[in-house]
């Protein structure tokens, strides 16, 4: 079986809105999109690269989709390390309001989550990724359907927003499996899933 990979871009409060830009998503009169903006450096740029390579298909939330949709056809280097691999490859979106993708290489899924994208996960050649797309995430998440989670952390706080692991989270433990910090100071860390939490406690041994 493939693997399910996200991309995920947190602030150091754990808010995922709109990262890329102020008119990404204002739901709830958000006013800080952009945030991430200033630490796009070579760091950034070249792990982002990284992932692409890796990618067979893609599986994305619907409001991220309308992003990417609005922006990346419009890049037609098919040797872009980023375009190159979102126009030619096969992208599917979980909607039941999709009704007309007009982006080439567009399936959009309307049945039951899990199954479909386990069946995704079997038949995808190279890895099917996630990148942004926060509720699907945290759908996934739930369904223990991740297998590697890039967490990116930003070192900004902003007060507001959507968090990304959110109250009421399903517990789930990870496995770091490697890590590494840009020259901007965003934490790239990658975790493998792990199954549920191990507790214990600290407190003074027992008498014997």
């Amino acid at each position: 079986m493939g693997k399910l990979v996200s991309t995920i871009f947190v602030t150091l409060d754990g808010v995922y809105q709109a990262p890329g830009g102020p008119q990404e998503d204002t739901r709830d009169g958000f006013t800080q999109g952009g945030w991430s903006f200033a630490f796009a450096d070579e760091g950034f740029g070249g792990f982002v690269n990284e992932v692409f390579d890796g990618v067979g298909a893609f599986l994305l939330g619907r409001r991220t989709y309308d992003i990417f949709a609005s922006y990346w056809p419009k890049v037609t280097d098919p040797a872009h390390p980023v375009a190159g691999k979102l126009n030619a490859l096969p992208k599917y979106v979980p909607s039941a309001t999709l009704t007309d993708p007009r982006w080439a290489g567009t399936t959009v899924l309307g049945g039951d989550l899990a199954k479909e994208v386990t069946a995704l996960k079997e038949t995808t050649d190279g890895e099917l990724q996630v990148h942004g797309s926060g509720a699907l995430v945290q759908s996934l998440l739930a369904l223990d359907l991740v297998d590697t989670l890039h967490l990116l952390t930003f070192p900004v706080v902003l007060g507001t927003g959507l968090r990304f692991f959110a109250e009421g989270a399903v517990p789930t433990a990870f496995r770091h499996t490697a890590g590494r910090v840009t020259g901007a100071g965003v934490s790239i860390q990658t975790y493998d899933f792990a199954g549920r939490p191990n507790y214990g406690s600290f407190g003074p041994p027992e008498e014997a």
